[in-house]
């Protein structure tokens, strides 16, 4: 079992000596842990396979499933991709730094055992002072997936890295919980169109406004599970975002909705199941039987996001068997907010109306 540093610092002004600290551990070979505007990332020098497989074998993440880079200087795009087409400067341009990921060839820079084996690389720049203190400090681009054990819920607080990886790696940068709560938009920008490969901060609408055409991948809209051979970003192939307890979501007409989760609750609650219920401010007084939590409300979705992986955490916490969701609509972060929640899932929807 490591010694892990929890380092803390502060989100606006983070302290040179700590950066510099954990900078030094990443430039060695070693994992950090770091906040970013999305979710907390474990990082590592992307340019260095063994630390590279370090993140794999901790996260007991599949070698196949890539990592996305983080870089703090559009510059580093040049030396990562070998083809950064007019539309790539273009999105940079809008929404770097931020929580936009940008798939593009991989130059033969890039480690194999980073791009999950593809010959892609996804990238992006972070909004986070504290994350592009740590990059530039490091002198190298980080590769960094979500710090958490495969398959669970993303670590929106320290103290989700620390129940997941404490002990497991070299250090935890802590700057308190992240803004926006859902990883990275992923748009695949090989191809013909450019492609939504997973759903995030940066919405869809967000991109058709600025490119005018923009598809958007089966898998992210998929109501059931889809066959994906080769996955070019995270959170396409394998169960993401899942918390212990058994999850069922219900999609549909609101009224619908609430009806549905009322008889659910009530059935389980009677078979001697401890229930939990994943609501919004607008319906959460109308559960009378199990433990009920709030999202937020369902007119400001960027408040639902920001809390989606700490509540399910915390139903975990409570030792709830089953967390019955309610379904939100498919617009704006809505539709990245439905995609953690059909995974979370494993695709257990229950749709009325």
């Amino acid at each position: 079992m490591k010694k892990t540093l929890i380092l803390r610092v502060d989100r606006e002004k983070p302290d040179e000596e700590r950066i510099g600290l954990a900078a030094e551990i990443i430039r060695r070979g070693g994992l950090v842990a770091f906040p970013t505007e999305t979710v907390y990332g474990l990082g590592a020098d992307a340019l260095n396979p063994h630390a590279v497989r370090e993140i794999y074998l901790v996260k007991k993440r599949p070698l196949d499933n890539p990592i996305i880079v983080h870089v703090a200087d559009k510059s580093d795009v040049y030396r990562l991709a070998k083809n950064v087409p007019k539309q790539a400067e273009m999105l940079m341009d809008f929404f770097w730094p931020g929580p936009l990921t940008l798939v593009l060839e991989a130059s033969d820079i890039v480690p194999r055992i980073t791009t999950g084996g593809l010959s892609t690389v996804a990238i992006r720049m972070p909004k986070h002072k504290v994350a592009l203190a740590l990059i530039k400090a490091s002198g190298t681009p980080v590769a960094a997936p979500s710090a958490n054990l495969a398959g669970k819920p993303s670590p929106t607080m320290v103290e989700h890295v620390i129940q997941d990886l404490y002990g497991r790696i070299d250090a935890i940068l802590d700057a308190g919980p992240t803004r926006i709560g859902v990883e990275s938009t992923v748009l695949d920008l090989t191809g013909e169109v450019p492609q939504i490969l997973r759903p995030g901060g940066i919405t869809y609408e967000d991109l058709k406004r600025v490119l005018g055409r923009v598809s958007i991948h089966p898998s992210a809209l998929a109501k059931s599970k889809i066959y994906v051979k080769h996955a070019r970003s995270p959170g396409m192939k394998y169960r993401h975002y899942a918390p212990k307890a058994e999850v069922i979501l219900v999609e549909g007409e609101t009224d619908l909705i609430v009806e549905k989760i009322r008889e659910l609750a009530k059935q389980y609650v009677k078979a001697g199941k401890k229930v939990g219920i994943l609501a919004t401010d607008e319906n959460v007084g109308k559960y009378e039987v199990g433990a009920v939590k709030s999202l937020g409300s369902r007119k400001d979705l960027s408040t639902a996001a920001k809390n989606l992986f700490r509540l399910l955490r915390e139903f975990d916490e409570e030792k709830v068997d089953l967390i019955i969701a309610e379904g939100l609509p498919q617009k704006g972060l809505g539709l990245a907010i439905m995609n953690r929640l059909r995974k979370a899932a494993g695709y257990n929807i229950i749709t009325v109306g």
